[in-house]
């Protein structure tokens, strides 16, 4: 094996455990947080992964920028984030049927307070890896990344079907053990990344350049501010189906005709068709940030969120129905990948060496900060106000909602955001100020 294959199968493993680690828990603690009498406070354990985000990711970037190597940043949040996972599953196992809010939320939280930084800690060690081996990250990158998303439908499909004292992983505290654990295996495997450069330039006169804050004057250029303002309005759409889409599918259960079918059953797996989807989308990618560009490829994932949510609205757990969850589920390949991994290939594209990993923590800022918590609480808002935990019936009605608030966002993006593409192999992306 050559130093090339063999660098992109260490970065395939630690994408793989990246992912992994989330998946472990993302689409499964709603259920599971419904079935010990918390389903009311579903929407601030999935808000508290976008308040964390708001600061915790641009701070350890800086820290990865200015003072830490950045796969020494990244081992020390997953240990963090491992220890205090574990706690979270250990209070659930001790207090039985008696697990309180409390506790439970303040030791998740900080958990995520530290996994959060790492989603793009793992993009800034993964571009910094392969332009040292002289290698196109836009080009291989995503087949790379393909494989957390691989990592991450594994963590799912295990957490579905494997039971652990005849209580499926999806429905029991299990699933925080096992993320906690995967995190202190990636805490591990991060140290023997390529250590990745650390800019201690002396003579720093201003605070901006003390403290690596020069990632925020992005906003000084008009069309990086409208970027990063869509990314987080269409950030507000992440967090909304891992945190209600099971909770959602299990509503059916009180039907004892729906009960036994696939999609209530085992609706962990069947989100896992999202994950399946992202495989493939994640390989588009490089051809189409090519041949069309930023704007169109945000526009493409922005009226996928649309059908996302509409087809949940529109679909049933029986034949012909479950069919459009399915729909639903392979929309959300383009959805997520050509937003997520095309925003911050952009990112990337468009930043200086000194502060890539300060403006990736930026947009993470953005879209799993400021979007993700406004967007969650704003999505439990609309729960509430239709009622489904009391009126199931309702559900359609709040997945229309978040519907038509995707295509809101999808046209006003498509008037405001100014942008001039010229589809050649290597042209980098240019934006018109």
């Amino acid at each position: 094996m050559n130093a090339k294959s063999n660098l992109k199968f260490r970065l395939i493993v630690m994408n793989f455990l990246e992912f992994a680690v989330w998946g472990a828990y993302l689409t499964s603690l709603g259920r599971y947080l419904g079935n010990i009498g918390l389903g009311s406070h579903i929407k601030w354990f999935f808000a508290m992964q976008g308040i964390v985000s708001i600061f915790m990711p641009t701070l350890m970037g800086i820290l990865a920028d200015r003072r830490i190597q950045a796969q020494k940043v990244l081992s020390l949040c997953h240990g963090l984030a491992g220890i205090f996972m574990l706690g979270a599953g250990y209070y659930c196992l001790s207090a039985g049927d008696a697990v309180q809010f409390g506790p439970l939320f303040v030791l998740y939280s900080i958990s995520l307070a530290f996994f959060m930084p790492t989603i793009a800690l793992v993009n800034s060690v993964a571009y910094n890896a392969l332009r040292e081996q002289n290698m196109d990250p836009v080009k291989e990158f995503p087949p790379i990344r393909v494989f957390g998303t691989i990592g991450f439908i594994c963590s799912m499909l295990m957490t579905n079907f494997l039971k652990i004292d005849g209580v499926a992983m999806q429905d029991s505290y299990t699933q925080l053990m096992s993320s906690g654990l995967l995190s202190l295996v990636l805490c591990v495997y991060a140290l023997s990344m390529p250590k990745c450069p650390v800019n201690r330039s002396e003579g720093k006169t201003n605070f901006v350049d003390a403290f690596g804050l020069k990632a925020f004057t992005l906003f000084k250029d008009s069309q990086f501010a409208v970027f990063f303002i869509f990314s987080m309005l269409l950030g507000a759409s992440l967090q909304i189906t891992n945190g209600y889409a099971n909770t959602f599918l299990g509503s059916f259960a009180a039907d004892p005709a729906l009960a036994g079918t696939f999609a209530v059953k085992h609706s962990n797996a069947l989100i896992a068709i999202s994950q399946a989807s992202e495989t493939l989308c994640i390989l588009l990618i490089p051809f189409c940030m090519r041949k069309f560009g930023i704007k169109k490829v945000m526009l493409i994932a922005m009226m996928a969120w649309v059908f996302r949510f509409a087809f949940f609205g529109l679909g049933h757990p029986s034949m012909p129905g479950v069919l459009l969850f399915v729909l639903s589920c392979i929309v959300y390949g383009i959805a997520f990948d050509f937003f997520n991994i095309s925003g911050s290939l952009y990112v990337e594209q468009r930043t200086g060496a000194d502060i890539r990993s300060s403006a990736q923590g930026l947009f993470m800022m953005m879209t799993n900060g400021f979007g993700a918590s406004v967007g969650t609480l704003a999505a439990g808002a609309v729960i509430d106000a239709c009622d489904v935990f009391n009126t199931p019936a309702n559900w359609p009605k709040a997945w229309f909602i978040f519907a038509g608030y995707a295509l809101v966002v999808a046209l006003l993006f498509a008037v405001c955001f100014k942008y001039k593409h010229v589809p050649e192999a290597n042209e980098v992306e240019k934006t018109n100020a």
